[in-house]
Parts: C-alpha cells; structure tokens; sequence
C-alpha cells in the first residue's frame, strides 16, 4: 500500500513539473469586426471572421479578440447589422472579447477624458452581446499598445480601468504583422498570386524567429518560459494563415491557453517603472524598467523591406 502511495505521489510530482515546464501561449487579436484594408462589403468581412474563426477552432485555440466597436456602426451612427452578427460569430465559437475603444485612438495624442469616454463608448454592444452567453466584459487592450508616456498618466489610466472593472491585456509577443497584411492584401487585389504566396510564407517564417526572440528574452527576464500573449490582428493574411501560425506554434511544443489563464503567472505582476511614448511588448517594458539596454535587446526579427515597401505603397 505504502509503495503504491509513492508511486502515486510521483506521478502527480512528475505530471505538475511537465505541466509547469510545458510552454503556453494566448492568442489575442485586435481590432475586430475586421481589418479591411478599404473592403467594406458584407462578403468579405464575413470571408475574414469565419476563416479565422474556423481556423482557431480546429487547432483549439480560445482566444480573445480586441473590438472597436465604431466599426459596427455607419456614418448615422446606426447598427450594421452584419457587423454586429460577425462579432457575435467569436462568442458562438466559444471565444473571448474585450474593449479596445471605439474607434482606436491613440492615448499619446488624447485628452485623457476624450479617451476614457472612447473606452466607455466602445463597450455597449460587446457588453450585451457577452451578457447573452453568460460572459463579462474583462480585459481592456490599448490601441497602439500606448499606456501612458508618463507614469503619472499611465497610473491614472490604470486606475479607470480598475474602477470600471477591467484588466489590462498585455502583450508579449509582438509584432509587425499588420505591414505583412497590409502587404499582401494589396498584391492579391493585382491578382499576384505568386508575390502573395512568398509574403505569406516570408510572414510565418518572421513569425516562428519571433517565438525564439521573445523565448530568449523570456529566459533572460525570468529564468523560465512565461506564458506569452501573443498579438495579431483580424485580417486577410491571418485568416488565411492562421493554420500555418497554429503548426509553428505546435511545432515549438506550446500549448494554447486562454488570457484568464496566463495572467495568473506570476511574471504578469512585474512592475514597469519607465513610461515613454512607445507601443511595445511587455517583456520589452520589464527589461527597460530593470535597466536592461543595448545589446539585450538585439535580434528582434525585422520585417523584410520589400514588405513595408509594398505596405507603403498607394
């Protein structure tokens, strides 16, 4: 009886440590209904949102989505009903979602009033839409990943947020892929196929150097693999890409896991005590405020030139 115990308790030891050891990840994405990139007919926001959806739910991934809800509104300031339907789309696919403003603006260039009263009007509809599956509003997302230049604003940001009972939503992998996406969505309106097959594929080959970047720096910070958050947006590219993401996050041995989930960590309690203009990952945000510099941040993968010359392009 006794050997038997034993054998018990080593085997819970030994599945906690693999279960601690094992690497996790969030998907987040931002900006929903849609990224359109200038489409705006009902086909193709509806292309997007079941493709990601589809994808995201074959690799069983849970993942939230970021909404600005001006977009489901039109210029009367009427409900879209399309819209509004494509959003729902993510809670009938079991997903999650958060505020992430009305219409995005960027906190460095906001009254701070003007923006909190963005953040309030942008959480109406995804609200009720919530409260229909039993689920509540939690996490909040900075457009631009801008929190604040100064500490002073940042905390006074941080504690309207808390009032109006949301959390944060950081992010630790990120990203450009909104150039990639930019990018590729041109190139298939000219009906390059070719051009559009290599920007997807150079797009998942930034992304898995991206994985080891933010890996290294976790090991750095902590001695450990955090769980990351990872950032994309709700476009074109990943919805066609999104197995692809999938398969290189599977291949690097990641579990996926919800946001609920990684903010448990620990590490998500870190202070940040630098504030500056700049939208960056939260890894980056503990390593400046522990005084990291130079060289600790080398090898963050770049986006190929000929993408952002493409992204650049009218």
């Amino acid at each position: 009886m006794k050997l038997v115990k034993t054998s018990l308790l080593l085997l819970i030891l030994s599945n906690t440590l693999l279960y601690a050891q094992q690497k996790q990840v969030c998907f987040s994405i931002d900006d929903l209904p849609v990224v359109n990139y200038g489409i705006n007919t009902p086909e193709f926001h509806i292309q997007i949102t079941e493709k990601l959806l589809s994808g995201l739910k074959k690799n069983e991934i849970q993942a939230i989505g970021f909404v600005n809800e001006g977009k489901i509104y039109d210029a009367k300031g009427k409900v879209i009903f399309f819209q509004k339907e494509n959003l729902e789309k993510w809670l009938k696919y079991r997903m999650d979602l958060g505020n992430h403003t009305l219409r995005h603006k960027d906190f460095n260039n906001v009254d701070f009033s003007d923006y909190t009263v963005e953040i309030l009007k942008g959480e109406k509809i995804t609200k009720a839409l919530l409260s229909k599956y039993n689920q509540e509003m939690k996490y909040f997302r900075h457009p631009f990943l801008h929190v604040g230049a100064t500490q002073q604003r940042a905390d006074s940001l941080e504690n309207f947020l808390k009032n109006h009972k949301y959390i944060t939503a950081p992010v630790t992998i990120d990203n450009e892929d909104y150039l990639f996406a930019n990018a590729y969505q041109k190139v298939l309106i000219r009906k390059d196929s070719v051009l559009a097959h290599k920007i997807g594929k150079d797009y998942i080959s930034y992304m898995e150097q991206k994985i080891f970047y933010y890996e290294k720096m976790s090991q750095a910070l902590f001695g450990r693999q955090i769980p990351q958050i990872l950032l994309i947006h709700a476009s074109l590219l990943n919805a066609d890409y999104i197995q692809a993401l999938a398969e290189i996050y599977t291949k690097n041995e990641y579990k996926f896991t919800t946001m609920e989930q990684t903010m448990t960590d620990q590490a998500y309690e870190t202070p940040i005590t630098k504030f500056g203009r700049y939208g960056i990952s939260w890894l980056d945000r503990w390593a400046i405020s522990q005084g990291k510099t130079g060289d600790f941040f080398k090898g963050d993968p770049e986006t190929p030139q000929y993408v952002v010359d493409l992204s650049n392009q009218k």
